[in-house]
Formats: C-alpha cells, sequence, structure tokens
C-alpha cells in the first residue's frame, strides 16, 4: 500500500476533505442511493482511499491534474501488491486497464468497478481471477465534466438521478482526443498509457440512438484494422466466452451498431471501423484489444451498472486463462508492425463499410411505429417496450480499405514544427535529432486542392477535402530537424499522425493549416507588365493560360487571380506554399548519410 504525498496533501489542504476514515460501512454510495444514484468526485476518491487503506494489494497513483486543477487517479491492485508494470509482467501476469467516466455523465463503469474492487479487496471475492492479471483502473478519467453534476447531464437516459457532463471543461469530448491530444488530461493518459502499455483495455460508456431490448453493446476492432492474429483471438476466443458468459446471467448482448436510417432498426444494421481518435480504435493501432461497454441508455440504471460489472468480471477470467497467449500475441504483433514486411505492404489509412454485402440477423428490438410529426413535419419514432419483437435485419459488417499509403522508412520534420513533435512525444514515438545540416533525398506532398469545414469540431475547423501529388525531391534540412524511423511498434500511429489521409491526421485536424496561407502578394502594376514579358518569352505559358480559364469559371473571370497565376511562375513565388514539411525517407540508403 503506497499513497502519493501530492495527492495527499492536495485533498487534504484545498478539499479539506477527511479520508481513510475509520468508516467499517463497505456498501457504495451507489448501493446506499438503492441503486440509482452515483457518487461525486470527493465521494468517490474517498471510497477509493479507503479501500487502499484495507488492503496491501492495492496502490493509488496520480497521473495528472485537469485544467481545473483536480487530480486524474488511478489504482492498481496486483495480488502481490505491486505497483510497477514491469515487476508485475516479471511474474508472468499482463495488465487490464478499466476506465469510466470519459463521458462522465455515463458512470456505471465506476459504480461497477467500486462494487468489483470492493468484492476484492474487503470480501476477497474472485482473487482466483487474478493469478495472471492486475487491473488497472482510472474511477473518472473526464473530472471537471464529473463535476458539472446535475440532474439534466443527459436527456436520453434513464438515470443515475444526478450525473456529470459529457466534455470537459474546455468543453472538448476526450473520446475524440486519442490521436490528436489536445487535452491535458488525454495528455497525460497517453503518458500513462506508455508507462503501462496494458494487454487489454475497456472503456465504458452509455449509448444513444433506438430503443431496443439489449442491456449492453459493445465495440470490437474485428473489421480488418487490426493484425489478424489478434483480430482471430477476439472472434474465435474472446467473444464466445463472454458472449456466453453474460447470456448466462439473462444480460442480452449485441455488437454495437448504428441503423442505415437514425432510429430506425428496420433499415439495417451498420458496424464498421474505428478510427484511433477513438479509445478502441487507438488501442488498436498499438496491437492492444480495445472492448468499447456501451450499456442502453434507456434500461433502468441498476441493470446497466450490473451488466457493466459483469462483462468487466468476464473479460478477467477470461484473460486468466488467456494471458499467456494474448501476451505472445501482442508481442507478435509489435514485432510485425516495426518490420520491413510491414512497410512494404499497402497500409489502409480509411475504411467504410461495404454497402454491397451484408448478413441476415435477428435483432431483439420492441415493436415501433413512424408518425408524421405535426410539428416538424418529420419523421416521429414511437416505441412500445411493453411488445418485444425479433427483427430479422441486414446487418452491414464488411469493411473495405478506402484509400492507402506505402509507408516510408522513415519521416523528417523540420526543427520549427514544434507542437508537431510534441504530439509524436505524448504517443511515446522514438525520434532522434539530426545534428548537423543535411540534404536528403525525399518524398513530398504537393497540395492542388484543399478544403475545410464550414463549422468548427472539437475546437477546431478540419480539412473537409484535400488533393495532393508526390514529387521526389532533394531537401536541405537543418539542424535540430527530427528523425522518425518506422521500424518501431507505433509505426500504425506515426502514420496516422503524418499521413496526410490517415484517420483523423494531424494534417486533418488543422495542425498545418497555415502551409496554405499566402503571405506574399505582387502589386498589379508589377505583375502586368512582367505577366506579358513572360508571355513573349515562353509561348507555351499562354496555352497553359488558355486551358486554365476555360477548364475554371471561376478563375477566368478574377483578375487578380490571373495575375496570381503569373507570379507563381516566378521565382519569386513562395516555395513552401501548399507544401507539405514532412519528408518521407523512402531509401534506407539514405538514413546511412543522417548523423553520419
Amino acid at each position: 500500500m503506497k499513497f502519493y504525498t501530492i495527492l495527499f496533501i492536495s485533498l487534504f489542504t484545498i478539499f479539506k476533505f477527511e479520508l481513510f476514515s475509520q468508516n467499517t460501512d463497505w456498501q457504495t454510495y451507489y448501493e446506499k442511493s438503492g441503486c440509482v444514484a452515483t457518487p461525486r468526485y470527493l465521494e468517490t476518491m474517498d471510497f477509493i482511499y479507503r479501500l487502499d487503506n484495507q488492503s496491501d494489494k492495492l496502490n493509488i497513483g496520480v497521473f495528472g491534474k485537469s485544467p481545473q486543477q483536480r487530480d486524474l487517479v488511478y489504482t492498481i491492485y496486483d495480488k502481490d501488491g505491486l505497483a510497477n508494470p514491469t515487476e508485475i509482467r516479471k511474474k508472468g501476469r499482463i495488465i487490464l486497464l478499466v476506465e469510466a467516466c470519459i463521458h462522465a455523465g455515463e458512470s456505471e463503469g465506476k459504480d461497477a468497478m467500486l462494487m468489483l474492487m470492493r468484492d476484492l479487496v474487503v470480501n476477497k471475492t474472485n482473487e482466483n481471477f487474478f493469478d495472471h492479471v492486475s487491473i488497472l483502473f482510472i474511477p473518472i478519467f473526464n473530472v471537471d465534466g464529473h463535476e458539472r453534476f446535475s440532474k439534466y447531464g443527459r436527456i436520453n437516459q434513464n438515470g443515475p438521478t444526478e450525473m456529470g457532463w459529457r466534455t470537459t471543461a474546455q468543453n472538448l469530448n476526450l473520446n475524440r482526443d486519442f490521436l490528436k491530444a489536445d487535452t491535458p488530461e488525454m495528455q497525460a493518459w497517453l503518458k500513462l498509457y506508455n508507462t503501462w502499455q496494458p494487454e487489454f483495455f475497456i472503456d465504458t460508456h452509455t449509448t444513444d440512438g433506438a430503443d431496443y431490448q439489449y442491456v449492453i453493446t459493445y465495440g470490437l476492432e474485428l473489421s480488418g484494422n487490426m493484425q489478424a492474429a489478434l483480430t482471430n483471438w477476439q472472434t474465435s476466443v474472446y467473444l464466445p466466452f463472454v458472449t456466453s458468459q453474460m447470456e448466462s446471467k439473462n444480460m442480452l448482448i449485441f455488437p454495437y451498431v448504428s441503423f442505415r436510417n437514425w432510429y430506425d432498426p428496420r433499415s439495417g444494421l451498420l458496424s464498421g471501423v474505428a478510427g484511433p481518435m477513438f479509445s478502441q480504435g487507438y488501442t488498436a493501432m498499438r496491437n492492444r484489444p480495445g472492448l468499447l461497454i456501451e450499456t442502453h441508455m434507456l434500461k433502468p440504471y441498476n441493470q446497466r451498472v450490473e451488466a457493466t460489472k459483469q462483462i468487466i468480471l468476464s473479460t478477467i477470467e477470461l484473460l486468466n486463462q488467456e494471458y499467456k497467449i494474448l501476451s505472445e500475441l501482442i508481442q507478435k504483433a509489435d514485432l510485425f508492425t516495426a518490420s520491413k514486411a510491414f512497410r512494404g505492404m499497402p497500409f489502409p489509412t480509411k475504411f467504410s463499410v461495404d454497402m454491397t454485402d451484408s448478413s441476415q440477423v435477428e435483432f431483439k428490438g420492441f415493436d415501433y411505429q413512424v408518425q408524421k410529426s405535426d410539428l416538424t413535419d418529420g419523421d416521429w419514432f414511437v416505441y412500445d417496450n411493453q411488445k418485444p419483437i425479433i427483427m430479422k435485419l441486414s446487418l452491414f459488417d464488411h469493411c473495405k480499405p478506402t484509400t492507402f499509403v506505402t509507408l516510408p522508412e522513415a519521416y523528417i520534420l523540420p526543427a520549427e514544427w514544434i507542437d508537431i513533435i510534441q504530439r509524436l512525444k505524448y504517443h511515446g514515438v522514438k525520434m532522434q535529432q539530426i545534428e548537423t545540416p543535411t540534404s536528403i533525398n525525399v518524398e513530398t506532398y504537393f497540395f492542388t486542392k484543399i478544403d475545410w469545414h464550414s463549422k468548427p469540431y472539437e475546437g477546431r475547423f478540419r480539412v473537409s477535402k484535400m488533393e495532393f501529388e508526390t514529387r521526389a525531391s532533394k531537401i536541405m534540412y537543418p539542424k535540430g530537424s527530427i528523425l522518425i524511423l518506422m521500424d518501431q511498434p507505433l509505426a500504425p500511429i506515426i502514420a496516422h499522425l503524418l499521413e496526410p489521409n490517415g484517420n483523423g491526421s494531424l494534417l486533418e485536424w488543422g495542425f498545418f493549416n497555415q502551409i496554405f496561407e499566402q503571405k506574399e502578394y505582387a502589386e498589379s502594376y508589377v505583375m502586368e507588365p512582367l505577366a506579358r514579358k513572360m508571355l513573349d518569352s515562353t509561348p507555351e505559358l499562354k496555352a497553359e493560360f488558355e486551358l486554365i480559364k476555360q477548364n475554371d469559371t471561376s478563375f477566368a473571370k478574377d483578375p487578380e487571380e490571373h495575375l496570381n497565376w503569373f507570379y507563381s511562375k516566378t521565382p519569386w513565388w513562395d516555395q513552401k506554399y501548399m507544401v507539405y514539411p514532412i519528408g518521407r525517407v523512402m531509401d534506407m540508403v539514405e538514413l546511412q548519410s543522417i548523423n553520419n
């Protein structure tokens, strides 16, 4: 049992809250409420610290601070009381990370895990599940959103009586931030994840959408974006066991799906690939299975909490049996994604659901009618949860890659792109600095078209459409530029971050918007005579100019754009405009010249 002084001081001096009391009442706040309420931040921390005071097998740590200066707390349970991942793995155990309240109004995971940890620590229940598994638990990830506490947190949700808010104090959704890492909370989470490298991850949520019978739905990455052996393990070992366990407890379970037409199950079911901005999509790109739990928002809160607890327990039970096999599969996947063979394969960056390929499944829903609203003139879906029905529906869950990229041997990034370098560091990417200015043959992207969404998303104006071409160039990179070799397990994460067409790439999120800004312009009194001289000296230029006017009507009507086009053909033109600053080193020979 280890206490962290910083957390101890902050909780005692700032919050004046009495921890480690001699209270022997081990009912959780949720249980005391009749299973309808969830505790606030300090009440949650008090219970966790009392558990820690009760057992030498439990340890508590702080992995960061929120913008409102609340501690981000985790607890680790290990049968030998170990609190270091290296020491735990030396004992032959794997690590399961369970995360709750990333969307703070979705609190089932917190209440389920507080009971599970209490049962384990106080009542010694299921101790045998932890012979080969240690559990790392984040009770409240979105701590600031959690304390925006109200009975009006989620209009679509049936309890608890009061709850936190979906987003952080900065109004950002943490489950859109795993790749771009804008928030202090996510930056701290990534540091924790890099330290612990859990073999399995569970993220607990509550869903929205239609009404149906299932108390819980799940998401796993099974559609081609993980290494095949890990995908096969999930489909052939993990899912059959967990599904059987849940059904034996009379807890209906189904894959997490959306509908071809929102609210309308009869339109057909869709299930696709989660990008790495989402939790389970991110861990998939790090060769670790991630389970997304989505309890059904209309079911009573106690049913949702119990189902969450059961699926977590079932997962722990299986991991305790499969620990060695899963660990070996992950090690092999890490070796492969760091290999030359992996870089030699086309890397899919984005997927879409194949709408030409479906299967028929039974879906346990409720009867519903679609009425025409006399208020909005739209469709009004009216469910009758007293009439359960089984529908035979088309499930579209086969995905196909829509964009590919050939991975380089390395990326090289000029030293001035400080924010991009920092993002890479958050993810634990291995990098090295160039010690002397070096001229390197690289591939670069030259953009020919770029558009943005008209509204911000997660605080950023994202690129909506891009067109570019690839060119080979020899570029002088200054001292301090960053070389990122791709012979590391994080190669998929690096590719999604740095390839413009990556799923949730930094370019797509607007981190490189400044390269699309023209900073120097030519005055008309300079360009009018110069353009005529250019036409006289370069006859083919006139044909090119006329062709552009013919094919682009907006350009044809814009005199300023005419002169700017001629300006772009001069030596005064900004040679970095519309050019991606990151180089792709395709030849191993080039790497040998760097820092030699």
